[in-house]
């Protein structure tokens, strides 16, 4: 059976029943999803396990809820409505623990569709942008499907997958998925000075995606030696390294290396990380297991929420009972943060959502909502009001200093 296939040909080997794994975020094989996706009517019932879905995620569609069922390991725009009107569903997981998943047959891997780097001269290809859970999926899939292609960075550390190792390989050369630098306002410039008043030289950084992480790194070209170990990081980064503010060089562990799982960003970014011995992706249950978070030197882990009581509980993940995103690496960090002796965990959020109707700080969770980090775990939350230091606190103690962070509009209420 040949091995060098079209993606036509490449999906003719999902059969009805089958649970398809692909590849993470922005490197997603686009090419080998819509073939797929146009040879629908083959199928019944296929499983599609996904976790950031970056693409058009069009096996979501309602004209094919009998063709495919989506299961998320995270929402996201493509997603949510096929969750919410009942046609796919989503399973709660730290994401240090995915790989688990798959490697113990908790969730078994029938097909893995994977993006990579041509094959070096040893026959090694990378997954590039995208080791997280991916190549735990492909080491247990029954069939791996791969898109090799020349537009995917070829990246080091723990990412490596042998062309014997693919089943069926698709020759294609396709732009990754970018993903736009966002637009940055008053209030996360805001929450960007408190947390960066927070942050150490030498500190060791975990980052998620978004306005408020971007707004963090502008207030930080005063600092010395940061470094980096992180699910992943965007383009934001790069403007300190080449300040020279982001060395690495304090670093307890993989000192003077870029550590991450997965990342999102533009061509730019990408670029940075091709053929780069600094950076090193691996896969997540290295990057985001706690205990190895835990041994970076002054590490500070900063993630966003939805919500949060007045007795400290996180809601990041669902809007009442609809879920919105997931838990993803939030809790793994900031768990690992807490274990380090000189660790700094913040949770940073706009203190107001729906244009300013609605306060993100409350008194209870709203019913149904999702408890992603416990009362226990948090540290620092941060608003555009300033800092409000949980650890230690008393629940009446926590109470006043969340409402000294809240909108002023609502304080009297709260």
């Amino acid at each position: 059976m040949a091995k060098f296939i079209t993606a036509k040909e490449a999906v003719l080997n999902i059969k009805s029943g089958d649970r398809v794994v692909i590849s993470h975020a922005c490197a997603e094989p686009q090419a080998l999803v819509g073939a797929m996706v146009e040879n629908a009517a083959a199928y019944k019932n296929v499983e599609i396990v996904h976790m950031v879905a970056m693409g058009k995620s069009t096996y979501c569609l309602p004209e094919y809820r009998e063709n495919f069922i989506h299961n998320g390991l995270f929402l996201s725009a493509s997603t949510r409505l096929a969750v919410e009107e009942g046609r796919a569903d989503y399973t709660p997981s730290f994401f240090f623990e995915i790989p688990r998943l798959f490697k113990n047959n908790i969730l078994p891997v029938d097909v893995a569709l994977i993006s990579v780097s041509p094959p070096d001269k040893f026959g090694y290809c990378s997954l590039g942008v995208s080791v997280d859970y991916t190549k735990a999926a492909a080491q247990c899939a029954k069939t791996v499907i791969a898109l090799i292609n020349d537009k995917m960075p070829r990246t080091g550390g723990d990412s490596l997958i042998h062309i014997d190792d693919i089943d069926f390989a698709v020759e294609l050369s396709e732009e990754l998925i970018e993903l736009p630098r966002p637009a940055i306002g008053d209030v996360e410039k805001k929450i960007g000075e408190y947390c960066a008043s927070l942050i150490k030289d030498g500190a060791t950084l975990q980052l998620g995606i978004g306005a408020i992480p971007d707004a963090v790194l502008t207030f930080l070209d005063k600092k010395k030696d940061l470094g980096i170990h992180s699910e992943m990081f965007s383009d934001g980064v790069l403007d300190l390294v080449e300040k020279g503010v982001i060395t690495n060089k304090a670093k307890s562990i993989q000192k003077s290396k870029f550590i991450a799982a997965f990342l999102m960003g533009s061509k730019r970014l990408y670029d940075f990380v091709d053929n780069n011995p600094m950076v090193e992706m691996h896969p997540v249950d290295y990057v985001n297991h706690p205990i190895i978070v835990s041994q970076n030197y002054r590490m500070t882990s900063i993630n966003s929420a939805i919500q949060i009581d007045l007795m400290g509980q996180v809601n990041a993940e669902s809007i009442g009972s609809k879920q919105f995103s997931g838990t993803g690496g939030q809790v793994d960090f900031v768990r690992g943060t807490s274990m380090c002796e000189d660790g700094v965990s913040i949770i940073a959020m706009p203190s107001t959502a729906a244009k300013g109707k609605l306060s993100r700080i409350v008194s209870v969770l709203d019913e149904g909502a999702a408890l992603t980090t416990s009362r226990n775990d948090v540290h620092y939350v941060v608003t555009e009001y300033g800092i409000a230091e949980l650890r230690g606190k008393s629940l009446r103690k926590r109470a006043e200093a969340l409402i000294e962070i809240a909108h002023p509009d609502f304080r009297d209420a709260l």
